[in-house]
Order: C-alpha cells, then structure tokens, then sequence
C-alpha cells in the first residue's frame, strides 16, 4: 500500500523496522550508475552518495563480478582461524596509497570502528612506549567521529552526544577552523595559524604529558559539511603535534577514497597523519568495510606489549575486501580522482551561481564531489535563519519531491547553522552535474517562496 507525500508514493506496509524516526520512504527496486529507481517507477538521482559512501556508484559489473568468484570460494573466514587473499591483496594495494609509512593496515566494517581502532592504538601506543599517562584525545567542536561510545567521546555535537554525557567520558576539543564565518581583520592565512595555535593553547592548558592524540577530519563531514580550513592551518597542526610528541590521526571516513580529487583529503596539504580512519567509499556501497592504517614504528610496540587489545567479528572478511580491492581498482581503471578533481568545479561552479541567485546562500565550500552550502539570514554577518524555519530539512525535502536526494545537517552543534552537502559518486558526468544543480535550484527557490526569502533575478 502506497501513500502520497507531496509527489512521492511512500511504503506504508507495516512494518518491524525502526531507524531515526518514524519517516516512511518508498521502496527501492534497482539501482544503476548515479541512478535509484522505485517499485512504482521513480526515478531518483543520489547527489550525495548515499550518506557520502557510494563513490564509485551503483551496479559496477566488475565489482559485482569480484564479489561473485570470492563467493563461490568462501564468504566468510576468521581472521584468528585463517588469512585470506583479498585482505591481503586489498591491505597491500591502500598501503601503497597512503601517505609515506603508514604501511599497516587493520580491517574493519565501518567509520565509527574505524575511528574507535584509531584511538584504541594511540593508547595502547603510549602504555607499550612507557607513556601511560598520555589518554587524553583532543578533537575539535563541531565534529563527528561516529555512533559507538568511544567515537562519540571525541564527536564535538551536542545533539548526538548529550543524551548519552553521563556515561562518556568526553575528551577535550577545540574549535573547528570555521574561518568563512569571521569577521576580523586577519587575512584567510593568519586565521587559518589563529585556529591551529588553539590546538596548543589546549595542549597546555591539559598538560602535554597527559595527551595522546588529536584526531581531525581535513575535510569536514557530517558536523561541518565539507568545510576546508585555510591552507595555513594544516602544516602548522602537524608541527604542533610533533612538537609535543601527540598523534595526528585524520579521520577520512567521508572525505578518503577518491572523494575530494585527491585519495585522501590530507593530500590537498601534504599533511601527513600517524593514523588514518577510512570506510565509506572503500566498500563504496557493496559490502560494509572499512580501515586503520598506521606505521610499524607505532603498531610493533604494541604487537609487542602483547597484542592489539582491539578486533571485530568481521574484520578482515574476505567478500567484503574482494568488493573493496575491486572498487580501488575501478577507481583507477575510470580515472576516478581525476573526475572527482574536475567534476568538482563544475559542482562548485553551479553552487556559486545559485549563491548568486539565492542571497540567504552564505557559503559554498568543499574539495572535489565533496561540496556543501550553508544558508544565513544576512551573508554579511553571517547571522542565522532562525531554526524553527528548518529550512534545509525543507530544502532537502523539495529536492527529494524532484528526484533528487542531497544530504541535510546543521553545523552549529547539530541544532543550527542549516547546509545541503552535495557529494553524488565520483562517476558524475558533467551533464549529470547540470541537472544536479537545476533541480537543487529548483527546490531552494521553492523553498523561499514559502519563506518569503529573497531570490535575485
């Protein structure tokens, strides 16, 4: 049984499910390329790749294929019982991509276990290298790192974490380099040195002896929506960490694998992590995967103390690291960074003219098809629409009434500041971008209708 919402036709079956909210959507039949397609017929374009995950797109025939072969051999092996091929092949191959020494990999099946096993090796680090005091993991407000416990401690919005504040132990932040919203007299350089000398400011204020590690996504996800700190930001970070013996750990969960024109987002900067967190579009829709990558000189000593206190049921599952090693290779056989690199300023380009049709557009932002847009009540001073108005939720829910899905979160917290992230998998054409931007044109002028908000032209 069906029920109309706006235009769309949405499954009213009961049902035993329950995610978020109570929210119906139809039901999905098939999927292809940037494309999902309804029971009833609908059309949808995925501008943002599911939850920024699907990079490499839906129905890949050679990763379909690769899942296939692995499982008529085996679907599932444990990693304490046997090795497997593809996790092999597959660690070997994101090795090579990562940047100088981070050699070792550990699997996983998703970003918040990614990010936990990044801070569970700092610390299992610093108590195998006599450092025990060394706990403290700095992140930035706002953040997001994940949904499990440990994730969660170092995830800088409130509206996830307060709920669940009694039984964490929140670990200090900073603020997140939102230099757009500024209004100083310092140049985009020094602000970008202003945030990152907050890192010290905070390392000193804890006690340097007492800090591990400061974790930070180089391009912002779901908390700030692809925010980019100015270029200054990123070497003076690593030299603060140096400087005082902590672990750079970048979480790349949303802006690795391709996502951004570069493998990973640190690469824009050459700022180079101890630790990486990746997901996402390592599976890129197919199978639930995800990874740490470390160096040696961090993983021996651990391995050494006695083991790596850390694991999951499926790490390293062989159907899961067919699928990954068959999307890295497709992200190479389909020229996928540079796609990314390229249909990202056509992106970009096509939100900047709706900022210039859509005054209350305060910011367009991002790095390759990892792109987003805030809405504000005055550019100028950056002041916010009030939050009752909603309107990126209604933004979102516009686009999705004409066939195109984008990504809605606040960024002040999660209870303010309303952007549409735009990131649709990496093998967008060009004219796939133009109805992309159409569409999202569409459903913001539809919105301001109904807020009485001004449009130019």
């Amino acid at each position: 049984m069906d029920q109309k919402t706006g235009d769309i036709a949405v499954n009213t079956r009961p049902s035993h499910l329950f995610y978020v909210t109570r929210l119906r959507r139809p039901l999905v039949d098939r999927a292809e390329g940037i494309y999902l397609w309804t029971q009833d017929g609908r059309r949808f374009i995925d501008g943002s790749s599911g939850p920024v995950a699907v990079n490499l797109g839906y129905g890949n025939r050679h990763v379909l294929d690769a899942m296939q072969r692995q499982m008529e051999k085996t679907t599932f092996a444990y990693r304490l019982h046997f090795e497997n091929e593809p996790a092999e092949e597959l660690a070997l191959d994101l090795a090579g991509r990562m940047p100088g020494g981070l050699e070792k990999i550990f699997f996983v099946s998703g970003g918040s276990e990614a990010v936990e096993s990044c801070i569970k090796l700092a610390r299992q680090w610093a108590v195998a290298t006599g450092q025990p005091k060394r706990w403290k993991v700095i992140s930035r407000m706002p953040s997001y790192h994940g949904g499990t416990y440990g994730a969660l401690s170092v995830t800088g919005d409130g509206a996830l974490t307060d709920t669940f504040s009694d039984q964490l132990r929140i670990m200090p932040s900073v603020p997140a380099p939102t230099a757009y919203r500024d209004r100083d007299n310092l140049s985009m350089e020094e602000r970008g040195l202003k945030y990152a000398d907050m890192l010290e400011e905070k390392i000193l204020a804890e006690g340097p002896e007492s800090v591990v590690a400061f974790i930070m996504e180089p391009i912002g996800g779901a908390a700030t929506n692809a925010l980019v700190a100015p270029d200054s930001y990123y070497p003076r970070i690593r030299e603060i960490c140096n400087r005082h013996g902590i672990l750079l750990i970048h979480d790349e969960v949303m802006s690795g694998v391709a996502r951004t024109g570069q493998f990973l987002g640190g690469d824009h900067w050459n700022c180079r992590p101890d630790i990486v967190s990746l997901s996402k579009g390592i599976g890129s829709g197919y199978m639930p995967l995800g990874a740490m990558a470390a160096p040696e000189r961090i993983v021996r000593p651990v391995l050494d103390m006695g083991g790596f206190q850390h694991g999951h049921t499926y790490a390293g599952n062989p159907l899961a690291c067919a699928a990954g090693l068959a999307v890295m290779q497709e992200i190479d056989r389909l020229g996928l960074i540079d796609n990314a690199a390229a249909r990202g300023e056509d992106l970009l380009a096509g939100l900047r003219g709706l900022a210039e049709r859509f005054p209350f557009i305060g910011d367009v932002r991002g790095k390759g098809l990892m792109t987003a847009i805030e809405f504000v009540a005055d550019r100028e001073t950056m002041a916010l629409l009030p939050a009752s108005i909603n309107i990126g939720q209604r933004v979102l829910d516009l686009a999705y009434e004409r066939g195109l899905i984008v990504y809605f979160r606040r960024v002040k917290g999660g209870v303010q500041g309303d952007c549409v992230m735009v990131a649709p998998p990496l093998i967008v054409t060009g004219a796939e971008i133009g109805e992309i931007v159409s569409i999202l044109g569409d459903a913001i002028a539809a919105a301001a209708a109904e807020f009485g908000l001004p449009v130019n032209g």
